[in-house]
């Protein structure tokens, strides 16, 4: 973050300024769709384009025999997540789709959530000459790295998910038995239960669509938050007992909370892939 010559950032307006978004308006709500976040669709898409050309590679140059350290690391992925989807989603046909799709989320994920790995001045600092160098003004050149930090993201994550579970709702039940289960589940098919139990239905779609998308923003958040957090604390470098303390806190911090999130960013994308397919293997169950 640039600032007035011979001054520089306090604690927070760095921290507002590392978490404000690159967006093409104010939102004027605390829900305002018309606002777009662009640093993260951009690295959200970019991102998705790595995971899926790192996939196609993968399935490019498999070979039999004794496989390279890349092909090894993708088939035991891939022997990870069929094996997961088999014990959930017990339709053959659908698996076709549905294992592809969990083993795509699940690198996806983790891809985004691995930005948090990034020294956090980084990509900001470039982007802030970059800007200014296109004439803008410097002090304003905003860009987040984290995707998985952004609640839209992440929403938006588990919004197609719900959308995969309605498809697969309508297609294994048909339109007709989805729409009797949604009024005859759980508490039974008396019509004077069909209110409550169609209530019911819609509370557990919207628990499980708001919960899927805020777990993962709201640890991916905090992890970033921590790591900007270490950030000042090599920035308190001085010539001093504290300063020279306090820099050598960071190193240690930074080192270890680094080791320990990269155990977050995994487990993070596993939860978000395994959630994914325990919903859509309900989608298949019948009531």
């Amino acid at each position: 973050m640039a600032a007035p010559s011979g001054t520089g950032p306090t604690a927070g307006e760095y921290i507002v300024h590392h978490l404000t978004f690159l967006q093409n308006k104010q939102p004027s709500n605390v829900v305002d769709f018309s606002v777009f976040n662009y640093d993260s669709l951009f690295w959200s898409i970019l991102l998705g384009v790595v995971t899926c050309l790192l996939l196609w590679k993968a399935a490019r140059k498999a070979t039999p025999g004794v496989p390279g350290r890349f092909q090894a690391a993708v088939e035991i992925l891939v022997e990870m997540v069929d094996s997961q989807a088999r014990g959930i989603v017990h339709n053959a046909n659908s698996r076709k789709f549905v294992a592809p799709m969990a083993l795509t989320v699940f690198v996806w994920i983790f891809l985004m959530n691995a930005m948090d790995l990034l020294p956090v001045d980084l990509i900001p600092y470039i982007w802030e000459r970059i800007y200014g160098a296109a004439g803008g003004d410097p002090h304003h050149a905003y860009m987040r790295v984290v995707p998985t930090a952004d609640l839209s993201i992440t929403m938006g994550l588990s919004l197609g998910v719900l959308l995969v579970c309605l498809f697969y709702n309508i297609k294994i039940k048909g339109a007709g038995g989805w729409v009797h289960e949604l009024f005859t589940a759980p508490f039974g098919s008396h019509p004077l239960l069909w209110p409550f139990n169609f209530l019911m239905q819609i509370i557990e779609f919207v628990a499980k669509t708001v919960s899927h998308g805020m777990r993962l923003f709201g640890n991916m958040y905090a992890g970033e938050l921590i790591f900007l957090l270490i950030a000042m604390m090599g920035g308190a470098f001085a010539l001093t007992g504290t300063g020279i303390g306090l820099a050598i806190g960071h190193v240690i911090a930074g080192f270890v909370w680094a080791a320990f999130h990269l155990i977050i960013i995994t487990l993070q994308a596993f939860v978000f892939m395994m959630l994914t397919l325990v919903y859509i293997g309900q989608a298949h169950d019948a009531h």
